[in-house]
C-alpha cells in the first residue's frame, strides 16, 4: 500500500502579548500574537507530519483556522509521495481552483491558509529527506526551482527563461556560500527595542542590549505623534551612537502626504529605511513617497498580498527593500517566484518576521536565496524579534546578531506539544486563567 495524506488538524493558538504591549505599534496597539495552526498527518511508516501556520494578531485567528480546515480536501486522502514530489502542481491545484479564487483571488484569509498548507507540505516534504527548507531547496536543480512557480501574471517582469539564467548564474558558487553560511550565519537586525508601548527608559536598555549583542541595524515603531517619535528617535541615537542603521516602521499610518511630511521631520536622525509609510495595497503612493524622501529608502512587503503586487513595486521602483513574508503570500513556491522577481530587479530581500514563528519560517526562504539564487548578503538583514521562540521545538538560534543556520529537518515550524495545549484559545490554561483574572 502506497503511503497517504490522512489528516488535516487546526488548532486556534493564541499568546497574550498584549498584557506587555509587546507587538504594538501605531495600528496595532494590544496584539496578541496568535497561530492558525494545522498538522498534517500520513499512514507513512515514518510518522512523521507535517506542521504550518497562518500569523494573526488575536481577533479573527478562529475565521483563519476555519479556512485553513476548509482546505481538507485538496490534501487529504492523496498518495503522499506523488504530492510531495509535485508541489508546484498541489500549489496550482489550491491557488487556481476557481471557487476558492472568487474568495480572493489571490490574497486575503484564503490565500494565507493556504500558505499554511503548502508550508506544512514543505516542512513534510523537508522532514523526509532529512534536510532544513532551505537545504532542500538550495539542492535543488534551476529547472526543479523554476518549475515550482506560477508564472501568470509574471512574464512582462520574470519569463521562466530569466528565472533559469538567474538560477544558472548562481549555481557555481552555492557549494562555497552553503559553507560560508554554516560557519557565519545570516545577518539580522533586531525590532525588539522598538515596540510603540514601551517606556522611555526600556527603550534606552533595550537598545543598550542590542548594541551588546551585536546588531547593526535597529528598527522604531513611529507615526502615532511626532513629537514622541522625535523624542524616542533622539533617546534611540543617542544610545547606540551613529554606526548603527536606525530603521523606522509606520505600519501603514499614514496617507501619502502625511508621509512624505513626517519621515522629512524624522530625516535627521539618518533613517535607514521607512516601512509601511502608507496602505500596502498604494503601489503608486509607494513610488511617489520613495521619490520625495529619498536618500531614505522605502522598505515594504509584510502585508503585500502576491506575487503580482510586488512585481508593480518593483517595476514601479516605490521600494528599496523588499519584505516578504513567509505566511501571507501562498507559501513557499510564491516566495520562492518573489525572490527571483527581487534578483530580476537587484532589490535586496529583508523578511518581514515580526510575529509568532515568523523568525523560524523566514531564515529559511533568506538563506536559500542566498546560496541558490542572489549569491549575495550585500544590504540583506532579516527581522528578529525576542518573543515566542521557547514555543517551538526547532527555535531560531543567534550569535552576535546573526541567525545560525538550522541543520533539523524541516521548516522549524513544529510547535511543542504543550504549547497547542496551553494557549488553545478560548479553553486553553493560559486563558482560562486569564478569563479568571479579569473577571474578579
Amino acid at each position: 500500500m502506497r503511503a497517504r495524506i490522512t489528516g488535516l488538524a487546526t488548532f486556534d493558538i493564541r499568546f497574550p502579548t498584549s498584557l506587555e504591549l509587546s507587538g504594538s505599534d501605531a495600528m496595532n496597539p494590544d496584539p496578541d500574537y496568535s497561530a492558525a495552526y494545522v498538522v498534517l498527518t500520513t499512514d507513512a511508516p515514518d510518522g512523521l507530519a507535517g506542521h504550518g501556520f497562518a500569523f494573526t494578531i488575536g481577533r479573527g485567528n478562529e475565521v483563519q483556522t476555519t479556512a485553513i480546515r476548509a482546505l481538507e480536501p485538496y490534501v487529504v486522502g492523496r498518495d503522499l509521495e506523488s504530492t510531495l514530489d509535485d508541489l508546484g502542481g498541489v500549489w496550482k491545484d489550491m491557488v487556481h481552483d476557481s471557487q476558492l479564487r472568487w474568495l480572493g483571488p489571490e490574497k486575503g484569509v484564503m490565500h494565507m491558509a493556504i500558505s499554511a498548507v503548502v508550508n506544512a507540505l514543505w516542512d513534510l516534504k523537508a522532514k523526509r529527506a532529512g534536510k532544513p527548507v532551505w537545504e532542500l531547496l538550495a539542492d535543488l536543480s534551476p529547472e526543479q526551482i523554476v518549475d515550482l512557480v506560477d508564472f501568470r501574471y509574471l512574464s512582462d517582469a520574470l519569463t521562466p527563461g530569466e528565472a533559469l539564467e538567474i538560477l544558472r548564474r548562481a549555481e557555481p558558487g552555492r557549494a562555497e556560500r552553503k559553507a560560508r553560511l554554516l560557519a557565519e550565519g545570516y545577518p539580522a537586525y533586531t525590532t525588539s527595542p522598538g515596540w510603540l508601548g514601551y517606556d522611555d527608559e526600556k527603550l534606552r536598555a533595550l537598545c543598550r542590549e542590542a548594541v551588546d549583542d551585536g546588531f547593526t541595524q535597529i528598527k522604531l515603531k513611529v507615526g502615532a505623534d511626532l513629537d514622541q517619535d522625535i523624542r524616542r528617535l533622539r533617546i534611540a541615537r543617542d544610545e547606540v551612537g551613529p554606526h548603527i542603521r536606525i530603521a523606522i516602521d509606520a505600519n501603514q499610518r499614514w496617507d501619502v502626504g502625511d508621509a512624505i511630511a513626517w519621515v522629512r521631520e524624522l530625516a535627521p536622525f539618518d533613517l535607514w529605511w521607512v516601512e509601511e509609510p502608507t496602505s500596502p495595497d498604494d503601489v503608486v503612493g509607494h513610488a511617489t513617497i520613495a521619490r520625495a524622501i529619498a536618500p531614505v529608502r522605502v522598505a515594504t512587503g509584510e502585508h503585500v498580498q502576491n506575487r503580482v503586487m510586488f512585481k508593480q513595486l518593483l517595476q514601479t521602483r516605490a521600494l528599496s527593500y523588499l519584505q516578504l513574508d513567509a505566511a501571507r503570500v501562498a507559501g513557499v513556491n510564491e516566495n520562492i517566484a518573489i525572490l527571483l522577481l527581487a534578483a530580476k530587479f537587484g532589490v535586496p530581500v529583508c523578511p518581514h518576521a515580526g510575529g509568532v514563528g515568523l523568525c523560524e519560517l523566514v531564515q529559511h526562504l533568506s538563506m536559500f536565496d542566498f546560496v541558490a539564487v542572489s549569491g549575495s548578503l550585500d544590504d540583506r538583514v532579516i527581522e528578529y524579534v525576542d518573543h515566542l521562540h521557547e514555543h517551538f521545538v526547532d527555535p531560531v538560534r543567534l550569535e552576535r546578531g546573526r541567525y545560525v543556520a538550522p541543520t533539523s529537518a524541516g521548516f522549524s515550524a513544529t510547535m511543542r506539544p504543550e504549547t497547542l495545549v496551553r494557549y488553545s484559545f478560548p479553553s486553553g490554561p493560559v486563558w482560562s486563567s486569564i478569563d479568571r483574572l479579569s473577571a474578579s
